[in-house]
């Protein structure tokens, strides 16, 4: 495999790059062998669509796995913690949670320049903009959708009373919380004027509910982050993406998969990212959030203030993602980068249509 701005094969490339590469493939090779995952030369390929965090199919002899690595530095505090990631999935695993197998976790930044973790590679299907054929007839269709509100549901089931998965973070005060750290790290990786941001937060914060109960917090909660399996009626294998995950208010994690599920005569954000459920036979957005409470009994009237939520934090990233391209930061971001430009305040417009909403 030839060097590119992505993966080079030796250190000795990797420095005499203006920008440091994302894999470091003689580094990744020690690192597996530490480890016993594999032998022999690694072949690597980037996979998934994500616009922060990056993941790599690594192959190897006897062996299949998935690196998965944050951004290029500098990052903002507290964000993309690999270490936590992995960390909260071998938590989730033992209590019935289907996530990757964790590995191994390198927290040495002098490999890669940032932490990572190794997981093993779940075969199955993300759904997008593509309908799995298995997966496209009216009825697997409904229940896809329901498949993903009851995976939600099974989370936010989860006991957080006890046990390793009480100190994943603090549910008292989450909600005020959010707003307090987004705000902030709008002011660090903002460069546009979008007077809709503070207005927003301010309206988020007067009208911020009470939270009726806690739960694992997914924080990332979407089709697009739901691996389902090859074969059969639509069943998830593996939750991804969990770098979000806490403790908190679950109806954060309702309000985020609602607000960004795609939805034929609605108004459509980049933050759409599995277009087809805008197709007939998928259950809509009303129909998401009844299942999920026909198990749960809560109070929804306050939907519309966690839809608003949703979209204003995404904004807040996705700006940060655009910041980041616009200085040259990104050259992986493509076109999504420049899409951002009208992005971003599209999604403080709806955002403020959802807020309007609110009883």
């Amino acid at each position: 495999m030839g060097a590119s701005q992505d993966i080079v094969q030796t250190t000795a490339e990797a420095e005499r790059q203006d920008a440091p590469p994302l894999l470091i493939l003689d580094r990744v090779e020690e690192f597996l062998d530490a480890h016993g995952i594999g032998a022999g030369p690694v072949h690597a390929r980037r996979i998934g669509g994500g616009q922060s965090n990056v993941t790599f199919r690594i192959k190897r002899k006897g062996s299949d796995v998935v690196l998965r690595r944050g951004p290029r530095p500098p990052l903002p505090p507290s964000t993309h913690d690999m270490v936590r990631e992995a960390h909260i999935q071998s938590l989730l695993a033992p209590l019935g949670i289907p996530v990757p197998k964790i590995l191994a976790v390198c927290a040495n930044e002098n490999v890669l320049g940032v932490p990572f973790y190794v997981m093993n590679h779940v075969v199955g299907d993300v759904i997008t903009d593509v309908i799995p054929a298995h997966l496209d007839a009216p009825a697997q269709r409904r229940a896809t959708s329901e498949a993903a509100v009851d995976m939600l549901v099974r989370l936010h089931a989860v006991d957080i009373g006890s046990g390793d998965i009480a100190g994943i973070g603090r549910p008292e005060g989450y909600l005020k919380r959010q707003l307090a750290r987004f705000a902030a790290l709008w002011d660090m990786g903002a460069t546009r004027d979008l007077p809709q941001v503070a207005e927003l937060a301010k309206w988020l914060e007067s009208n911020r509910p009470d939270t009726q109960r806690n739960a694992v917090i997914h924080g990332d909660y979407r089709l697009g982050n739901l691996m389902f399996a090859r074969q059969g009626p639509a069943h998830v294998k593996s939750v991804l993406d969990w770098e979000m995950a806490t403790l908190g208010d679950p109806l954060a994690d309702l309000g985020y998969l609602s607000a960004t599920y795609a939805q034929t005569g609605t108004p459509a954000t980049l933050l759409e990212l599995t277009p087809v459920t805008g197709q007939p036979g998928y259950l809509d957005r009303v129909e998401l959030a009844q299942r999920y409470n026909a198990h749960l009994g809560l109070d929804l009237s306050a939907l519309p203030w966690y839809q608003a939520l949703a979209l204003w934090k995404a904004a807040v990233f996705s700006e940060a993602i655009y910041t980041r391209w616009k200085n040259g930061e990104r050259a992986d971001g493509g076109d999504f980068g420049k899409a951002l430009e009208s992005g971003v305040p599209r999604l403080l417009e709806t955002a403020a249509a959802h807020a309007a909403r609110l009883p």
